[in-house]
């Protein structure tokens, strides 16, 4: 009699659940505020990922456009002041070329809702129509995988990176978070690999019970 372990990943072979996809993209973006429904898109970071790593060399950034130039207390952060906005790509030819870069991979990033939410808006104000969107969160799967750091207080990007001993150099730009939340995803997939999840759908399942912690 099979054992429902082996059922289960024979199921998922037949589904074509066994395997990763073959590219996952890891986005980042920079905005004008915290408000996803209201602060303007001004940059978005993105990086692809296989089954061996990160691709070299298969990256992608752009400035967006505002409509108006903004200086505020997120541009200390972020460093995208008034010339470099004036200067940016306009929306809509920055978010096509974004969605053709993406393609059909799938989207990951760290706190991903936030994401999903200012490129969505960014795209819906563009007027530009890019299909439904498989997204993973990696907050929820590092929570999920590490349930004790997450209760100690674990919570942001700099937390996990230094958990995992994950070095940086360029944080606060998208193209750089994009990088170091790539190396953190490819991390939490190591982990779950090791406990039988070895496909995105997989993982995405797994990151959801991170909602009824």
């Amino acid at each position: 009699m099979i054992g429902r372990h082996l059922a289960g990943r024979l199921a998922g072979l037949f589904r074509g659940e066994d395997r990763w996809d073959p590219r996952v993209v890891v986005v980042d973006t920079e905005t004008s505020g915290l408000d996803p429904q209201s602060d303007e898109l001004l940059a978005i970071g993105a990086v692809a990922v296989d089954e061996a790593g990160i691709r070299v060399g298969d990256s992608f950034e752009v400035l967006v456009r505002p409509e108006h130039a903004l200086i505020n207390a997120s541009t200390v952060v972020h460093g995208i002041g008034g010339e470099m906005q004036r200067t940016a790509v306009s929306p809509r030819p920055a978010l096509d070329s974004f969605v053709s870069y993406v393609d059909a991979a799938p989207l990951v990033a760290f706190h991903a809702a936030f994401d999903k939410a200012v490129i969505e808006r960014a795209l819906s104000i563009a007027q530009i129509r890019a299909g439904a969107r498989r997204w993973f969160d990696a907050a929820e799967l590092a929570a999920t995988l590490r349930p004790d750091e997450h209760r100690r207080g674990l919570r942001t990007l700099d937390d996990w990176l230094a958990h995992f001993r994950i070095e940086t150099t360029s944080r606060h730009t998208a193209a750089g978070d994009a990088a170091a939340t790539a190396e953190l995803f490819l991390c939490l997939r190591a982990l779950a690999s090791k406990e039988g999840h070895r496909s995105h759908a997989s993982l995405a399942r797994l990151a959801r019970r991170y909602r009824w912690l």
